[in-house]
């Protein structure tokens, strides 16, 4: 008959098992993130944006300062077409209602119609790219292009910034559907979601920014 007291030297004499090792390894991030109810993720997120905000306005403040230094060169009003750059905003701001339709439905928990309006929201967001692609091939195909001056090095650096944000958030969206339809509407999908909603919602006011501050303000 063995005591339990020399069962234990045995066991704590014997080489050790990987098992009992691995499992409180496993067990302490599962625990970590039921435990999780997001704050971190929301104020990360918060954070990442006041970055943002900085960055852009290190973009408008060098545009302020370069706007004047054309080199002789052609300016805005000379480049910019008005009603192309109104047709831009309008998709952008048509976007970002329609990102809405998605959240609201997401609150109501209609799967289906949150990927639809999301669906929607990216291929009118990919329009916008597309018309802004358009419109900076044709400045560089005029001889306007970011080597041209220090107004237009200035004027590439700032919207194309913005662009690449929009593209960005393009593929989000495309991530988040895919996670819609493997995971369904989730915790952890809804937190997402409602970081994408801001990040988009966020684009769209830098680019009323850019509208008012770059363009129209060419033509007042």
């Amino acid at each position: 008959m063995h005591s339990p007291v020399l069962e234990e030297a045995d066991t704590l004499l014997a080489p050790a098992p990987r098992k009992p090792v691995t499992t409180p390894v496993h067990a302490h991030p599962v625990d970590d993130h039921s435990h999780d109810d997001g704050a971190k993720t929301t104020m990360g997120f918060w954070i990442y944006l006041m970055s943002d905000c900085l960055i852009f306005a290190v973009l408008f403040a060098t545009f302020g300062v370069l706007m004047n230094q054309t080199a002789d060169g052609p300016g805005g009003r000379d480049l910019f077409e008005l009603p192309f750059v109104l047709g831009e905003t309008m998709l952008l701001l048509i976007s970002s209602f329609t990102f809405g339709m998605a959240m609201l439905n997401l609150q109501a928990g209609k799967q289906r119609q949150v990927v639809l309006w999301l669906i929607v929201s990216g291929m009118i967001g990919a329009g916008f790219i597309g018309m802004e692609v358009f419109e900076f091939s044709k400045l560089i195909h005029e001889g306007a292009g970011p080597s041209g001056s220090a107004f237009l090095s200035s004027y590439f650096t700032l919207v194309g910034t913005h662009g690449l944000h929009v593209t960005m958030g393009l593929i989000w969206i495309g991530v988040m559907v895919d996670q819609i339809r493997r995971f369904g509407l989730d915790t952890i999908v809804r937190r997402r979601l409602a970081c994408l909603s801001l990040f988009w919602h966020f684009l769209d006011l830098i680019w009323i920014c850019v509208f008012t501050f770059v363009y129209l303000r060419e033509f007042a």
